[in-house]
């Protein structure tokens, strides 16, 4: 009985066996409806064998369940930051004359100047130069930076709904490269200021402005450093860092986040060819809307001056003064009968605060007495001959920038 059993088992598994190959391999020697080229498909919204018509429930067939299309990926888009901030940006366009030595001379501004000053070895050329602005308030006032309309003679602005108007120039702030222009034209979009100011190094931006004149163009990056200084571009430098593509032209642009609301205006970027490398420099939009503002009311930007020279305190100067922090000042000079000097400070003095707030460098000591109104006191801790001492500074007016 156990031979006939294995010997059944064994017949059933060949015969599984070939009927798979079968099926695999020859289905048609199976018995069945074959199929035949070129018939109709039932369920496929052809004429059924009939002569009836295919109801349109029968003409569409749904997929089988293991084929469903997965569901569409989240995309990612600015496309609605740069709608709302795109008619704030501006095209500038500047031209000036400028007189050309007529001769060749050795690269040497003294010569250059010789020359230029005799009559008959220099000619008057037109001189053209490209920017970006943004539209600031509906009134027409516009922002964009000192450089890009210096010396101009004529300054044009063109929107991105195709209009151009001539601008007027209200005032200027060479000592942060800012510059507010006006155009005299209705329905205007001012951009929207982030009033919040809450920006992070690590922030997507998107850089709006007229690169190579070539349009309005926007670029993407991140914020890749805040508070950059020391960089030789303006006095007063307290820059946002990006790696969002900035060039020539885009001077003066917008700055913005993901919401579209003007975080800085483009103002320098870093470069050995004249090309975007990835480091560009941004004004802070916070400070850029307190010189505007300045500049509109009253035509002239004013900040705070004590009549000091600051010097950074270096571990070779703290350790010969025998300091035990190397934060602070070193009043390298006072101006005689200035603010600092009828308030007793010395040259040779170590001012490490004011008003309670540490001061850690001359950049840093400098952005901090700007922003103090003229008249009012501000009290300065320095230390004098290895004792602490605080004294009493009324704040002046700082001098305007002597043009070169």
């Amino acid at each position: 009985m156990r031979r006939l059993w294995l010997l059944f088992a064994q017949t059933v598994t060949v015969c599984l066996g070939m009927l798979f190959i079968v099926a695999t391999l020859r289905p048609d020697w199976l018995p069945g409806e074959r199929a035949v080229p070129g018939a109709a498909v039932p369920g496929a919204g052809t004429t059924p064998p009939d002569g009836t018509a295919a109801s349109p429930a029968a003409t569409q067939t749904s997929p089988p369940a293991t084929q469903t299309p997965p569901p569409a990926l989240g995309v990612v888009s600015f496309a609605d930051a740069v709608d709302k901030a795109k008619p704030s940006v501006v095209n500038i366009y500047t031209r000036k004359h400028v007189d050309v030595p007529v001769v060749p001379i050795p690269a040497d501004p003294e010569l250059e100047r010789l020359f230029r000053e005799i009559p008959g070895f220099s000619r008057r050329r037109e001189s053209t130069n490209l920017g970006s602005g943004v539209i600031a308030r509906a009134d027409g006032y516009i922002l964009t930076n000192f450089h890009v309309i210096e010396a101009a003679d004529a300054i044009e602005v063109a929107l991105s709904d195709g209009r151009e108007a001539v601008a007027e120039l209200v005032g200027a702030d060479p000592e942060s490269d800012l510059a507010v222009l006006r155009i005299k034209l209705p329905d205007l979009s001012p951009i929207d200021f982030n009033d919040a100011h809450h920006v992070r190094t690590g922030d997507i931006v998107l850089a709006i402005g007229n690169p190579f004149g070539v349009g309005q163009t926007t670029t993407m990056g991140i914020v890749s450093a805040q508070g950059r200084n020391r960089l030789g571009i303006n006095i007063y430098e307290n820059f946002i860092q990006t790696d969002a593509a900035i060039n020539p032209g885009n001077s003066g642009g917008a700055l913005i986040d993901t919401e579209g609301r003007l975080l800085g205006i483009n103002t320098a970027i870093y470069s050995e060819t004249g090309g975007s490398l990835g480091i560009g420099f941004a004004i802070p939009a916070k400070a850029a809307h307190v010189i505007m503002d300045q500049i509109i009311e009253t035509g002239t930007v004013t900040r705070g001056w004590l009549g000091i020279e600051p010097q950074d305190i270096t571990r070779e100067l703290a350790k010969a003064f025998r300091l035990k922090q190397d934060h602070g000042i070193i009043v390298a000079s006072v101006l005689r009968n200035g603010p600092a000097w009828r308030a007793g400070l010395r040259v040779g003095d170590i001012i490490l605060s004011l008003d309670d707030h540490e001061v850690y460098d001359s950049y840093g000591f400098l952005n901090q007495i700007a922003p103090l109104k003229p008249g009012e006191s501000v009290d300065v801790t320095i230390l004098r001959e290895g004792k602490k001492r605080s004294i009493s500074v009324d704040v002046g007016v700082r001098p305007p920038l002597r043009k070169r």
